[in-house]
């Protein structure tokens, strides 16, 4: 009998006491060093550029003024600046609220031939790389562009009447790379929308158009409510865009226009500004979506598409859909056939006159060619790997630890999704253009550290909230069920916790990668030549009239995202395919 219960006092005793002790010291270290992120990579870098914001100097932090803060919101340009940033982001979320939800309709309420390969198509546009498919816009809808001079060789038409420039084309280049958001969610929430509703609503007698507007259109209102989130913050921080189509009546073009001056204290004001306009609208939605529950406790199935069988609904939504797709994916398809046009082949016909391999060729050029593209894998890596670790252990301790606090440092954690990369870069240049102690006592500015450092701060909210949620599906009793069992807390975390939450760290991880390798926005800022990212090289070989070779970078850009969709894909498939624990 002694000995049995010093066994057992070995198994609940000193088994867990170290068990407790480790998993406080884990709480305590990753809640640390996400403090020392977030005030040292967000919050710090954003108090030194309001510190500029209000400095007497315009290129060093001397005294201290709002005369400069005076100045800028009594100047026209500047003016007209936030109000065409804010006008720029709402239409862009109502041109892209349209087409992504109009399409998603389509392609998802209704079984008609063609119907897979259209929905197929339509996620293409995901995969577009956002500086070279600004590109395609320009050339298929700018000022000379193919579409307009088909429209008068084809038609006689003056193309002038088809030219997009100015606020038009940044608002169909939002809208036709911006849909996805509103089209993947919508998507998902008519999918699972409970036809049990519809069919209560419908034989009370409410007509077709009556469900529409009091049953399905508010069921999908968490779904447009965060496509619009989304689409507001991307075009509030489009750079690319408004760059192309010769709009400057925007914020992000002011801050570079100010930097490039040497007005540090100008770029600053402007950063600051944006970045409140940001957070504001973050705030507003957060404050909408916590207003109304939109959810059904019904026990219905989810909706079925309703197959088309009479033979002219089935052209009438054939004609609709094929050409809307082919719409949404011919900057894809410009990209493509310009990797392959001669310089000078594709001037004065509506299609290429001459095609050549010599772009192609490049790749087998040497190590010069590739250099972009392996600094922007390796950038991409390297911030990748630093959010998952930091990203994954946030959540484990937002979802699962108590503490005061949480909803601020949430809200901080997520801060970096919500600005612009105007103002992270912007950030970042005023706090580690001198010497700090989170750089190691190290100038960043202007080595190779700047960017992999700019793409982690911007990126780990994507980690971080995947992560989540994927923890907020995991019951907690699982691991308590470890832990009963006499196992530590390392080790119920590592064989029951991780293995679950591996598909959500990895779609997150996935989702950054992808960004990171096209970002543009931020690497503009603060790139280096020794570093040149892809992005940046996409630029200055299109500046120099190297569309062919641009375009090749592009489509090395475009076949890498479209093999993490692919990997994605896979994943949540064999998640949806596990059987449940």
């Amino acid at each position: 009998m002694m000995v049995t219960l010093t066994n057992a006092q070995r198994v609940t005793g000193p088994a867990r006491r170290p068990s407790w002790i480790r998993r406080r010291w884990s709480t305590a270290l990753t809640l640390a060093l996400l403090l020392i992120v977030i005030l040292g990579y967000v919050i710090g870098p954003m108090i030194a550029t309001a510190r500029r914001s209000v400095s007497q100097d315009k290129a060093q932090v001397l005294g201290f003024s709002f005369k400069a803060w005076a100045e800028f919101f009594a100047s026209p340009t500047q003016t007209s600046a936030i109000g065409g940033s804010i006008v720029v982001s709402l239409l862009s979320v109502l041109c892209a609220g349209v087409l992504g939800t109009g399409v998603a309709i389509l392609l998802t309420r209704w079984e008609f031939p063609g119907r897979r390969i259209c929905q197929i198509l339509a996620l293409l546009p995901i995969a577009l790389p956002p500086l070279m498919g600004v590109w395609s816009f320009k050339l298929l809808f700018g000022v000379g562009g193919r579409i307009p001079f088909a429209m008068e060789e084809w038609f006689g038409l003056d193309q002038k009447m088809f030219w997009l420039q100015g606020l038009g084309g940044v608002l169909i280049v939002h809208a036709m790379t911006m849909y996805p958001y509103f089209f993947l969610t919508v998507s998902a929430a008519l999918a699972n929308a409970d036809a049990s509703l519809e069919e209560a609503a419908a034989s009370m007698g409410a007509r077709r158009t009556r469900i529409w507007m009091r049953v399905v259109l508010p069921m999908l209102t968490p779904a447009l409510v965060a496509g619009s989130l989304i689409t507001f913050m991307s075009a509030m921080s489009s750079y690319t865009a408004p760059l192309l189509f010769q709009y400057t009546d925007v914020m992000t073009q002011q801050i570079v226009i100010a930097k490039t001056n040497g007005d540090m204290r100008l770029a600053s004001i402007i950063s600051t500004t944006l970045a409140v306009i940001s957070i504001v609208f973050l705030a507003i939605i957060r404050s909408y979506e916590q207003r109304k529950v939109y959810r059904t406790q019904s026990k219905g199935g989810g909706r079925k598409r309703s197959t088309v069988t009479s033979t002219p609904a089935k052209v009438v939504l054939f004609v609709i859909a094929v050409p809307v797709t082919v719409f949404l994916v011919l900057p894809i398809v410009m990209i493509a056939v310009l990797s392959f046009t001669a310089k000078g082949g594709w001037l004065r016909t509506v299609l290429p006159s001459e095609y050549t391999l010599e772009w192609w060729g490049r790749l087998f050029s040497g190590f010069e060619f590739w250099r972009p593209v392996t600094n922007s894998l390796l950038m991409s890596v390297i911030a990748v790997g630093g959010a998952m670790i930091l990203g994954a252990g946030a959540a484990y301790v937002m979802s699962r630890m108590r503490f005061r606090g949480k909803l601020a440092l949430d809200i901080a954690i997520m801060l970096p999704w919500a600005l612009p990369g105007t103002v992270v870069a912007i950030n970042l240049i005023t706090a580690f253009s001198s010497p700090s102690p989170f750089a190691f006592g190290q100038v960043l500015v202007g080595t190779f550290a700047i960017l992999p450092l700019a793409y982690f701060v911007r990126f780990n909210p994507l980690i971080f909230r995947s992560t989540f949620a994927s923890l907020s599906q995991l019951d907690p009793n699982l691991e308590d069920a470890a832990r009963s069992l006499g196992a530590s807390w390392w080790y119920a975390f590592r064989k029951v916790v991780l293995p679950l939450l591996s598909r959500g760290i990895m779609a997150g991880a996935l989702l950054a990668f992808v960004d990171g390798v096209g970002e543009f926005v931020a690497s503009v800022l603060i790139y280096t030549p020794e570093w040149i990212p892809l992005s940046i090289a996409v630029n200055n070989e299109n500046y120099q009239g190297n569309i062919g070779v641009g375009s090749v970078y592009g489509m090395i850009q475009v076949l890498l995202v479209l093999g993490v969709l692919i990997l994605t894909r896979r994943m949540e498939s064999r998640e949806t395919a596990a059987p449940a624990l």
